[in-house]
């Protein structure tokens, strides 16, 4: 894990405009992404306060290593600059936090700032593969009991991190308008499924991660070196269609109610400007299996998991037609993880399977304990028997279209400075 350093400092200042009271971007962040601006050329920034510089503009001002990564992540993706695994990442970090901290440098810097607002921004990277596990130990109680009362949890839950492999084609960044999907549905009493538009579109909150460096193929990496595979870290929105998934899941698992689109915002918070959010894994309920040998890692559970707490808002046509604010639906922990990061990744590659930079992990859905924490309507409209109340009178089961969902999430912890992964915002069009 990156130690702590003097980029980590909560009374850290910048010269940029803004950036030292940004909810989001402060300089103790530094996010990277992919924007353009009106030529459209795709390349490498960092997010600081209001502004994106750009990295391949800035990098003859740099020097060794953190030129070299300025370099590599000028490109279209950041997957060259994370095929270094983290170290490259790390060192450009460190060099940008100078830049922005002395003030000797704002006459030269600021020609490389773009303001957010004049950008587009793009993936992070190619993301070669796609994995969404189920580690919110609470979302699966909670579906499990809808349809299995008395034993919500499957025998394996508490023993391997469950996943299945998703489709990394049809991630999108934030902003991008969602197509309701079709498929087949069937209605409990009915004799022969129906085709049509999905009536019960749902959202999962999420957190993604990031893979950096790669490992051979047939060679594990093992749990004590997990953590240095993991790039960083962004939200993830894994919209789902639950009466498609309800009759195509058995036995293999989701398919079309879930590839249609899968929502991340464009920032990548890296491992570095998140070590002093890294908390440790909570502790097992009493009677839960300890994890197999392979799975398990003092370290890792001293500090693999993350205080970052994590919210979700609705806005539906009528409401920004009458200026109501998006009305939050949950708010809670990343910490919610039955599993850790670095144990995902561990189990990912145990088999020999081979992990490339830019891979994408999802968490699965992430809610706690209480309602006000759950993270699909799923689980707060109880499968859709239970009508969410919104500002204007309106009501919601599932998603109609002209609804937009938003997802935020903020690395907060008492002394340090809270640093922001931007919005995760994707709209339903029919």
């Amino acid at each position: 894990m990156t130690a702590l350093d003097e980029t980590h400092d909560p009374t850290a200042s910048s010269w940029v405009d803004g950036a030292d009271d940004h909810s989001e971007f402060p300089v103790q962040n530094l996010p990277l992404g992919i924007f353009s601006t009106g030529d459209g050329t795709r390349r490498g920034g960092v997010a600081i306060g209001d502004f994106v510089c750009d990295l391949g503009a800035v990098a003859p001002l740099l020097s060794g290593p953190a030129a070299e990564a300025a370099t590599l992540a000028s490109g279209a993706t950041l997957n060259a600059l994370f095929s270094r695994g983290n170290f490259a990442a790390d060192a450009l970090r460190t060099s940008l936090f100078g830049l922005f901290t002395d003030i000797s440098s704002k006459a030269e810097v600021s020609r490389f700032l773009h303001r957010m607002t004049d950008c587009t921004l793009h993936l992070p990277f190619a993301i070669g593969d796609y994995t969404d596990f189920y580690t919110g130990i609470h979302h699966a109680e909670n579906v499990g009991k809808q349809f299995r009362p008395d034993n919500p949890l499957l025998p394996n839950y508490k023993w391997v991190p469950i996943g299945y492999h998703g489709r990394a084609s049809s991630i999108v960044p934030s902003g991008c308008d969602v197509i309701r999907p079709q498929g087949q549905q069937k209605n409990p009493d009915g004799d022969a499924p129906l085709f049509g538009p999905s009536k019960r579109l749902d959202y999962e909150m999420e957190m993604a991660v990031w893979t950096s460096g790669s490992n051979a193929m047939g060679q594990p990496i093992p749990i004590g070196e997990a953590g240095d595979h993991i790039a960083g870290l962004s939200i993830l929105n894994d919209w789902s269609a639950r009466d498609l998934q309800a009759w195509e899941y058995q036995p293999l698992g989701p398919f079309l109610a879930k590839n249609f689109n899968s929502t991340i915002s464009p920032w990548v918070v890296t491992s570095a400007a998140l070590a002093p959010f890294r908390i440790a894994q909570p502790a097992r309920p009493e009677g839960d299996p300890a994890p197999l040998p392979y799975l398990s890692d003092a370290a890792d559970q001293d500090h693999g998991a993350y205080a970052i707490e994590m919210e979700v808002l609705l806005s539906t046509a009528k409401m920004r037609a009458a200026g109501i604010e998006p009305h939050r639906l949950s708010k809670g922990p990343m910490s919610a993880m039955y599993w850790t990061a670095a144990q995902l990744i561990a189990h990912h590659t145990v088999n020999g399977c081979n992990l490339q930079p830019g891979d994408l992990l999802g968490t699965g859905t992430l809610s706690n304990e209480t309602p006000d924490t759950f993270g699909s309507l799923l689980e707060l409209s109880e499968g859709g028997k239970k009508a969410i109340e919104l500002p204007g009178g309106e009501t919601r089961t599932f998603l109609q279209d002209g609804d937009e969902i938003v997802m935020r999430a903020h690395a907060v912890r008492e002394g340090r400075r809270t640093i922001g992964f931007g919005e995760c915002r994707g709209r339903i069009v029919g």
